[in-house]
């Protein structure tokens, strides 16, 4: 993680807490069993895909530090085979499934259980020495905890406003250095799978702007 990156960890806390108020909505509760913007994803499942992006950060911090290699963070994402993959996979299926079971019956204790760890990192995100983290679901590497914590915020994020539009409430408004961090992560993205002229239209010309540049 470069210099412009520092406080990514303080970041990912102010980021957090209104996702966490976001899954506190009362609109979020009362469209719980309805579908959700995203296909084959209800509004309980897709909470709980937002929530588990916050758990896991101590759940990867209370794993012991793996050994291999640790790579960058654009090189972990051009290295993600979920990225464009067809929501059949076994890895979208597996995700829906312990999303929905994340989100358990009760939209409230959800949402408290979310504040709580959120409070938390608060205090205990920013003093844990620089590591690596890695999921058995990786290849043979590892990603430096900062670069993980980068990745959360994108995941927060993107997911907020996935559940604010599938529930009918305004997205939260998050801090412009996450939206930046966002934005940059994605058009990188964007570029490996579409090419840079593609992106380049996009963000330039709407007249030869392609249909899409979706990076995920």
């Amino acid at each position: 993680m470069d210099g412009r990156m520092s406080t990514v960890r303080e970041l990912f806390v102010e980021v957090a807490e209104p996702a966490a108020g976001l899954l506190a909505e009362p609109r979020v509760a009362e469209e719980w069993d309805k579908p959700s913007a995203l296909a084959e994803m209800s509004v309980r499942g897709l909470a709980g895909h937002l929530a588990s992006q916050v758990f896991f950060v101590p759940a990867m911090l209370a794993q012991p530090a793996p050994t291999e290699e640790r790579i960058g963070l654009h090189e972990y994402y051009a290295r993600s085979s979920w990225i464009g993959s067809d929501l059949d996979t076994p890895f979208n299926r597996g995700i829906r499934t312990l999303s929905e079971k994340e989100a358990g019956d009760d939209p409230a204790a959800l949402a408290a259980r979310v504040a709580e760890c959120v409070q938390e990192l608060r205090t205990t995100l920013p003093g844990e020495p620089d590591r690596s983290v890695r999921r058995s679901s990786w290849g043979p590497w590892s990603i430096g905890l900062d670069d993980f914590v980068a990745s959360r915020i994108l995941e927060l994020v993107v997911h907020s406003d996935d559940l604010a539009y599938s529930v009918g409430v305004a997205t939260p408004e998050f801090p412009a250095p996450a939206v930046e961090l966002v934005t940059d992560i994605l058009t990188r993205i964007a570029i490996r799978r579409h090419g840079a002229v593609d992106v380049l239209r996009a963000l330039s010309r709407a007249e030869r702007a392609p249909t899409t540049i979706s990076a995920l």
